[in-house]
């Protein structure tokens, strides 16, 4: 008599991923109250932390033994006797004293973005922005870039966010055949910098708005590569881009609608020579979209956050720079989720 073994079903991932707001805002929380801030300076007993962030007694272990058990912090003793310390990711990614600094990111996500996702279904159901235009009528980032003291901690503690991305394009792309480079929406210089940094021959150029330039500039002279790298000011909607063999984007196209990511395509085709590589690094979905999550929920969060943005595929990209005018792309797996889509002219 055959017999067959059924496969168990659970909902354990149905709960994991509906709960996973609690991790979420647990470890948004502990960065938003800079406590890898504090233990990258030693480790400290709980009762330290209480006094530090200024907690109440109450859940005081519950909120700190969390992040040990997602693998955040580690802890030598229990309670009253514990003594905390940060994982080895923690300390080089969450602690705001090191360049390798992740956390502006995730502190816009606990102090803007997560509110505005419980306005997810209105967003699906209106195709709106949910975020402060919709709550106050305020644009977030044209406030941003009106106060030079935001703006400046803002770029600062965003630029760890895609270092990894930033030096793994820098060293994996073949810039041999090339000399000159133009980095779009380069906000802090940091892809100007690292492709400098790792190709001597390269000049680049990191194009901004007015108020980002002087940040850039204190960001190459610091690495000590004026003679690589300069920062120049331009409106990539009202101006064109500056003549290059190389043109790059870094987490620009996907804030923009069809026409225009095809309008900014076709200004790095025409700025371009024959033979020129226009490339976009981004959190690019599968062709598939069944694999790239991150992807995906970026593109849900553009809806959150534009009138028109959404993240893309590499098809999706490969037929708007080959109707440009392109004559090939290609894909370079960078750090995580994110990739390099490179067109040819």
């Amino acid at each position: 008599m055959e017999t067959q073994t059924a496969t168990q079903v659970t909902p354990s991932k149905i709960m994991q991923i509906g709960t996973g707001f609690m991790a979420s805002k647990t470890l948004l929380t502990a960065v938003n109250m800079e406590l890898f801030t504090q233990l990258a300076k030693g480790p400290l007993s709980g009762l330290d932390i209480k006094i530090k962030l200024g907690l109440h007694e109450r859940s005081l272990y519950d909120f700190l033994d969390t992040p040990v058990a997602l693998g955040f912090l580690s802890r030598s003793g229990i309670k009253q006797s514990s003594v905390y310390s940060n994982s080895e990711d923690s300390d080089l990614f969450l602690d705001k004293n090191k360049p390798s600094y992740i956390g502006g990111l995730l502190e816009m996500a606990n102090n803007r973005l997560y509110p505005f996702w419980n306005d997810l279904e209105e967003g699906l159901k209106t195709g709106k922005p949910q975020n402060e235009v919709k709550n106050s009528g305020e644009d977030f980032f044209g406030e941003l870039y009106a106060d030079e003291a935001r703006l400046r901690e803002f770029i600062h503690a965003m630029g760890g966010v895609q270092l990894g991305n930033f030096i793994a394009f820098s060293q994996k792309f073949d810039f041999s055949n090339y000399s000159t480079h133009s980095d779009i929406g380069g906000s802090g210089g940091n892809l100007s910098i690292h492709i400098a940094k790792n190709n001597p021959h390269m000049n680049c150029i990191s194009v901004d708005l007015p108020p980002v330039c002087p940040i850039a500039e204190e960001n190459i002279k610091m690495m000590g590569l004026e003679s690589q790298v300069s920062a120049q000011a331009r409106d990539f909607f009202k101006d064109e881009f500056p003549k290059s063999d190389i043109i790059t984007m870094g987490n620009i196209l996907h804030g923009w609608g069809t026409e225009d990511k095809k309008m900014l395509i076709k200004k790095a085709y025409d700025a371009l020579p024959l033979g020129g590589a226009f490339v976009v690094i981004e959190n690019i979905i599968d062709n598939d979209r069944s694999k790239n999550a991150f992807g995906l929920m970026i593109s849900l969060n553009m809806m959150i956050e534009t009138p028109a943005g959404f993240d893309f595929t590499s098809d999706d990209f490969n037929g708007w720079a080959k109707e440009i005018g392109f004559s090939e792309t290609s894909l370079m797996p960078l750090t995580g989720p994110a990739s390099a889509i490179t067109a040819i002219k």
